[in-house]
């Protein structure tokens, strides 16, 4: 009997085989790029575009922005630009507004408790572009703040003790003369203005650009952020611009200033007349040493 054929031997894996080696894999990138050819030249009528990302980099809106430029004070702004700057047609409708926005007893003490103001004056500064609102619960106002700390040669600094308004209320303020800022207002031209505005009944008819000294290098800005005393309920972001100034022609002892109409140059006289102004400011001189700001 024919002897039985030797047995095949198994096959051997491709792996063990020491005349072949194995390629690398294609890189995920190689890949799909080669997918992104094979996409694009399959049609020549195709068209492909790479959608834009676009990131949000401030989920708030604002109802108006602030646009304050010290570099180019005279923009050409006009009052009247600026009252198109905020959606409220009137008084009424910034007040349908504020109101499910704010504490129902907050918002009623609006030009009733001694020493606020009204939505007048809030839909007023609005209009001039004085003031800015966040559309938020409840809205934040900011405020761009002019600090004048006048100061005399017996290391003394005037301070407001206290202002009368026009519903004949007292509102005690303790603090250097403040000025809201005007659109695109440098702070150097807005303390030639604070001053005519605030203590220019007992200067006369003085040049503020001659009397005014501004102390070199005394300029600041901080932010603060607290609630306002007049518009209780409503948070507001202060940005205060702080400069030390010299007035000559004040008086020595304590004495009292008329403030021409505030809102006298608007548009809107008849909403003006509505608002909460200061008819008299009330000042003093108090010793720098006594001080902490």
């Amino acid at each position: 009997m024919p002897s039985a054929p030797p047995p095949v031997p198994p096959p051997q894996p491709i792996s063990d085989l020491p005349h072949l080696t194995r390629s690398p894999p294609l890189p995920d990138f190689f890949l799909a790029a080669l997918s992104l050819f094979v996409f694009l030249s399959s049609s020549s009528s195709r068209s492909f575009k790479l959608p834009l990302l676009c990131i949000q980099s401030n989920p708030r809106r604002f109802l108006k922005t602030p646009s304050m430029s010290f570099s180019h004070p005279n923009s050409g702004r006009t009052p009247h630009d600026a009252h198109r700057l905020h959606p409220f047609a009137s008084p009424q409708s910034l007040s349908d507004w504020l109101k499910p926005r704010l504490p129902s007893d907050s918002f009623a003490s609006w030009g009733v408790k001694p020493g606020t103001k009204n939505v007048h004056n809030l839909w007023l500064e609005l209009s001039e572009g004085e003031t800015s609102l966040a559309d938020s619960t409840p809205p934040i106002r900011t405020v761009q703040v002019l600090s004048l700390r006048i100061i005399d040669n017996h290391r003394r600094i005037l301070l407001e003790s206290h202002q009368q308004l026009s519903d004949g209320t007292l509102r005690n303020r303790n603090r250097p003369l403040s000025e809201k800022m005007k659109p695109n207002e440098t702070p150097e031209s807005a303390v030639y203005r604070a001053v005519k505005e605030e203590l220019g009944s007992i200067l006369g008819d003085s040049d503020c650009s001659e009397i005014v000294k501004i102390v070199p290098d005394s300029y600041k800005m901080k932010i603060e952020e607290r609630n306002s005393a007049s518009y209780p309920g409503l948070p507001a972001c202060y940005v205060l611009h702080s400069m030390d100034v010299l007035v000559e022609g004040l008086p020595k002892e304590d004495f009292c200033t008329v403030e021409e109409e505030e809102y006298a140059n608007s548009e809107e006289s008849s909403i003006a007349d509505e608002a909460v102004s200061v008819k008299k400011h009330f000042w003093k001189w108090v010793s720098l040493d006594s001080l902490d700001f």
